[in-house]
């Protein structure tokens, strides 16, 4: 009969899918579960008042058209359900595929049950399947798995979190009119009213009527529950023949009997028959079982609703049943932890103590992992509920009368796990070498007794040996009986051995050769090589299997994690400690076994997916207890830095010889050596850890440790950024430049420190410094200007966040998400045009009203200081965000005030009639203008507002730009020189390009303009006033508003020959660079027409004004055309426009006038 599991068995290979598919859907689901968007809990109240009325739960099915009315009834509603759905769509689409594969899953199943029915495969039926042992496997595990995703979906992902998220997918997918599963998917999958909370009450008929939801053949499921109660379908016993290890034998049988009674209750609820053979059977001696990778369960608690299973398990749960238990375990391991650790003494375990003790070995191996189990599994607090009087009851007796002591059991989990490791790799050593060494027992043996031959032929001189043909033949037949011992034969080879051993002891006997020692040594030599040959055919591939079935760990792969203290306790004393632990973790890797195996067997690609999955969770681990290593570091680090800024004096180059001894100070540089050592003893222990693959990861330990390092410096740093870049909005004067020379003090600090420990701990300082802080900024800057996006990115798609490096996010204390939001609100506030006033040529703010300064490019420095490049550069980012929000916000103010207000509107098409055309000059011009700012006063103090707003945050840039561009060419000079070359040479070649388009051009697909943009920002190499921040459409009017704007302000300002144009009264202020660079940014996203237009209007005014000056005689020039001048003046200079731009509208007898003025 053709094997089951051939590749030519469609029988064999449909289930073997099947079960292969399980496994990958349950990894799928542990690893989603942590990517449940939280919003979708809507725990607090500020989600559940933003995102309640766009996410539905179930009720939503009943009546869609009328929420759907809802949302479209209100515009802002609709704008933030698409904005939701651009974010969590892709995240939405993950969760509803796991969940279609759950419901596809029991589909495939059922349907392969049919076909068996129906005799689709010949000559099979589920009867032929189960008496086949591989079909018998595969089918319990079907059942199984698919009770196993049920569970784990619903500890994992709540029933509302489920219900809302199927919601939001069939809302929001394109797809949902195509995909006919939905009604059955949300069937399967809708709330259960379970909570995996502790101490929430368990819901009535759970799990047995979430598992009847999609029904299944009953013949099938009675048959797998009758294979899993009689058979040992694993042949585990074989592994634990002691009868008191038959449970845990039987172990991985019974969780599957546990999850795949629930598919049939009434044998829970009523058979008391049945119940008691299976509590006989799989439950005397224990009460919690993992049901999968570490999932356990109370089955006094899981029970407890069931009549038959209780009473059945009474007998288990009585006291004095749990007190026999404990003590026999607590026995057993003080047993067996003295046999170890006499095992492990150095020099003990030697090939032949082994070979000799193999079923010795392997009984003390059975003994303390049984012990270490039932003691896991039966103390664990998270196995008991703590509001239940019975179940505290239990624990406490199970962990009294078994002597628990978290440490000792953990000292012994270590100490097997290296027994273990020791072990197999002797055995496989052994394995590997087994043929080579056996053929030369074999050789050696042989050789021997043809000498021993030659000794009795006579020629070969032996003191007294006479000469004896027949011992000599005699011998030379043994000679050669021993080289015909076949290898693969080994059976009969034994049997061969163990005669020629015994007629080797018979022949020293008979023929007295025993008064000739060196003979003696001969025959005592052979017999040894015979006995090692016997030894060796023994060494077998079913020890490691046994031991590899012994030693499973999984059942506390989530246990695991209460040790984590104690391990890193141990490891702080003693960071050799990590060597032993490797073997604990490798152990542990033994879990991955369970979940891949039906994987591999059907070569499915989902191996990679769900081995890198397991593998990453358990290398986590091992980074979480070796986080310990880098902390204990980072204190003794912390010390270090107090030590040498404030005790340790700075020896200077010249020094008095009667000083030497204030400056030796012994003692604190005593300490900082003392330290130090401690780190590099740290450092020591970990790297002693060697390269290990765990499951299919390979974890370096100098990776390791790197990583380690980083990941406490991000976390210290980004802890140091978060509180020391608090800022009190009242504080008098600011805040601002003390926190920052604070800051930048600790930053320093740091940063000396890692110099200091780099060459002590063999890392590269500066490199990893200028990663992680970078990566810190970077990534603050990003969650900062998610405020700004529609679609925003979520820490799983961050460039800057990583998994085992992560940065930390800390909730918000203001309406900054980050500190570097909070950095740029405190300089925006300082420097508001409307309590500040902006002298250009000094580069300072000073008070309106005090006259105080209030801030200067110092404050860019300082920054540098603290921040460094990554910083500025991260500010610099945010103002562009903040520029690009205050500008739309403009263009939607522009079209609702300016556009839509008849009186407005009515006032502007008069003007524009007035002034046309822009050549001339206009009549009667005070009275036009006049009339035309009065008509549209009100529209003026948002419209200053916004752009005072734009022109603040851009002489920000500029002076960040100067700060960047300044230290670029200070520390990195030939950075700067060659991306100012390449800079100029890239604009010289597009400048060609439009001049001769045959000349070359960058592609589209080519990133050069994009990267080289990248760099030229960091250095400062551009004018943030030539940006293009928008994208805009065609404004009527624009010109002609921005005109007005402008000379409605003038009044506002007066002109000072020292300072230039300087607020009139601070009660109404206006303060003139803000207000000329705002304007001229907003122009510059417009087409240049408009701004040729806008300079015209300006001409025309001055033109207009200075004209009616002269015809009545004034001698004067007007205030606001000095103000008008001046505009046109700075717009030249900030622009760098050649001057010929201004004059062909005004002439230039009047800017020579002008001058004569200032």
């Amino acid at each position: 009969m053709v094997d089951f599991l051939a590749e030519n068995n469609h029988c064999g290979q449909a289930i073997l899918r099947i079960v292969s598919c399980g496994n990958a859907i349950i990894a799928e689901l542990l690893r989603l579960s942590e990517f449940v968007p939280g919003v979708f809990r809507l725990r607090n109240k500020a989600d559940q008042q933003k995102y309640g009325d766009i996410i539905f739960d179930f009720s939503y099915f009943k009546g869609p058209e009328l929420w759907e009315g809802k949302l479209e009834a209100k515009p802002d509603l609709q704008d933030l359900d698409d904005e939701f759905r651009e974010n969590n769509i892709e995240i939405l689409t993950r969760f509803y595929l796991a969940f279609q594969s759950v419901h596809k899953y029991i589909v495939d199943l059922n349907r392969y049950l049919d076909d068996l029915n129906e005799g689709i495969y010949i000559q099979q039926t589920i009867e032929t399947v189960l008496l086949n042992e591989d079909g018998k496997q595969l089918l319990c595990e079907a059942l199984y798995l698919y009770g196993v995703m049920l569970l784990v979906i619903d500890q994992k992902i709540e029933g509302e979190v489920r219900e809302r998220m199927l919601v939001s997918y069939y809302r929001y997918s394109a797809a949902r009119s195509a995909d006919s599963n939905m009604d059955d998917i949300c069937k399967l999958l809708r709330s259960t009213g379970y909570s995996s909370q502790p101490g929430a009450k368990r819901p009535a008929n759970y799990p047995e009527s979430y598992f009847s939801r999609v029904p299944i053949n009953e013949t099938f499921i009675s048959m797998v529950i009758g294979r899993l109660r009689s058979d040992d379908i694993y042949n585990q016993v074989s592994a634990y023949p002691l009868p008191e290890h038959r449970s845990v034998a039987l172990a991985p049988q019974a969780a599957m009997l546990y999850v795949a009674l629930y598919f049939d209750a009434s044998i829970l609820h009523t058979q008391q028959a049945k119940m008691r053979e299976i509590v006989d059977k799989y439950f005397p001696d224990n009460w919690v079982i993992s049901i999968y990778m570490g999932m356990c369960v109370n089955l006094a608690e899981a029970w407890e609703p069931y009549k038959a299973a209780k009473t059945a398990l009474n007998q288990t749960l009585d006291l004095s049943n749990v007190k026999e238990q404990a003590s026999r375990c607590a026995a057993v391991r003080e047993r067996v932890h003295t046999q170890v650790q006499q095992f492990l003494k150095e020099g003990c375990l030697r090939e032949e103590l082994v070979l000799d003790n193999i079923p010795k070995l392997l009984n003390c191996l059975r003994d303390c992992n049984v012990a270490i189990r039932w003691m896991i599994l039966h103390t664990a607090d998270s196995a008991y509920d703590p509001n239940n009087k019975r179940l505290r009851q239990i624990k406490d007796q199970a962990q009294t009368d078994s002597k628990y002591n978290p440490k000792i059991l953990f000292q012994l989990l270590l100490d097997i796990a290296q027994f273990e490791f020791i072990l197999k790799e002797m055995f496989k050593q052994m394995l590997s070498e087994k043929q080579t060494k056996w053929e030369s027992y074999k050789t050696e043996g042989s050789e021997r007794m043809t000498e021993l031959a030659d000794v009795f032929s006579g020629v070969k001189p032996l003191t007294r040996v006479e000469k004896n043909e027949n011992l000599q033949a005699w011998f030379r037949e043994i000679a050669k009986q021993i080289m015909s011992l076949n290898y693969d034969d080994s059976t009969a080879a034994g049997r061969k051995t163990v005669q020629l051993i015994q007629a080797l002891e018979e022949v020293q006997e008979f023929h007295q050769l025993e008064s000739n020692l060196q003979i003696c040594q001969f025959l005592a030599d052979t017999r040894k090589f015979l006995h090692q040959m016997i030894r060796t055919i023994n060494i077998k591939e079913e020890v490691l299997i046994t031991m590899q079935i012994v030693g499973d760990l999984s059942y506390a792969w989530q246990l695991i994690d209460s040790f984590t203290f104690i391990m890193q306790e141990s490891i702080r004393a003693s960071p050799s400690m990590v060597t032993k632990l490797r073997a604990t973790f490798l152990k542990l890797a033994s879990a991955l076994d369970m979940p891949l195996l039906r994987i591999n067997q059907a070569n499915s690609p989902d191996l990679l997916s769900v081995s890198q999955y397991y593998s990453g969770e358990l290398v986590s681990y091992v980074r979480k207890v070796l986080q310990i290593i880098p902390e204990s570091m980072f204190t003794s680090l912390l010390k270090i830095i107090k030590l040498q800024t404030h005790d340790i004096i700075e020896v200077p180059t010249r020094l008095d010889k009667d000083k030497l001894r204030d400056y030796a100070q012994l003692v604190p540089r005593y300490e900082v050596a003392k330290l130090t050592h401690a780190i590099s003893i740290f450092t020591e222990g970990i790297l002693m850890m060697k390269t290990t693959l765990v499951g299919i990861i390979k974890v370096d330990p100098k990776q390791l440790l790197e990583d380690g390092i980083r990941k406490e410096l991000v976390k210290r740093v980004a802890l140091a950024l978060h509180r020391g870049l608090i800022f009190n909005p009242r504080a008098k004067p600011s805040e601002l430049m003390p926190k920052l020379k604070d800051m930048a003090a600790t930053m320093d600090g740091f940063h000396r420190s890692f110099e200091y420990i780099q060459d002590y701990v063999n890392i590269y300082g500066l490199k990893i410094w200028q990663e992680e802080v970078s990566r810190i900024i970077n990534y603050n800057v990003e969650q900062e200007c998610n405020s700004f996006l529609r679609t925003k990115i979520q820490d799983w798609q961050s460039m800057y966040q990583s998994t085992h490096i992560p940065i930390p996010a800390f909730a918000p204390v203001d309406e900054s998400a980050t500190f570097i939001g909070r950095l740029c609100r405190e300089i925006l506030r300082i420097t508001d045009p409307k309590s500040a006033c902006y002298i250009d040529q000094l580069n300072t703010w000073y008070d309106l009203r005090t006259h105080q300064e209030v801030s200067n490019s110092r404050l860019f420095s300082e920054i540098q200081d603290t921040l460094g490049t990554f910083g500025l550069n991260g500010l610099d980012r945010l103002l562009c965000f903040m520029i690009v929000k205050e500008l739309q916000n403009f263009l939607s103010m522009f079209q609702k005030t300016v556009l839509r207000d008849k009186g407005v509107h009515d006032a502007l098409k008069s003007l524009t009639n007035a002034v046309n055309p822009l050549k001339g000059i206009v009549a009667n011009c005070v009275k036009v203008y006049s009339t035309a700012v009065t008509k549209t006063q009100r529209i003026w103090p948002a419209y200053l507002d916004a752009i005072m707003k734009v022109g603040q945050m851009q002489i920000l840039r500029r002076q960040i730009a100067n700060e960047l561009n300044y230290s670029c060419r200070f520390d990195s000079k030939h950075l700067a020189a060659a991306l100012e070359n390449l800079n100029e040479a890239i604009l010289a070649d597009i400048e060609a390009h439009y001049q001769d388009p045959s000349l070359p051009y960058p592609k589209e697909d080519n990133t050069l303009l994009y990267e080289i943009t990248a760099y030229l920002e960091a250095a400062g190499i551009h004018t943030p006033l030539n940006k293009i921040y928008i994208t805009t459409k065609r404004l009527p009017y624009f010109p002609i508003v921005n005109f007005l704007f402008l000379i409605s302000q003038l009044p506002k300002l007066q002109y000072s020959k020292n300072l230039g144009m300087v607020c009139r009264k601070p009660a109404d202020p206006v303060d003139w660079p803000p207000l000329v660079l705002g304007l001229l940014t907003l122009l510059k996203q417009f087409h240049s027409r408009y701004t040729e237009q806008f300079l015209a209007l300006i001409g025309q005014f001055v033109r207009s004004m200075m004209e009616q000056c002269t015809s009545q005689k004034v001698p004067e020039m007007p205030a606001d055309v000095v103000g008008a001048l001046l505009f046109l003046e700075d717009y030249v200079r900030y622009t760098k426009l050649p001057r010929r731009v201004v004059e062909a509208h005004v002439p230039s007898f009047i800017f020579d006038e002008f001058r004569t003025v200032m």
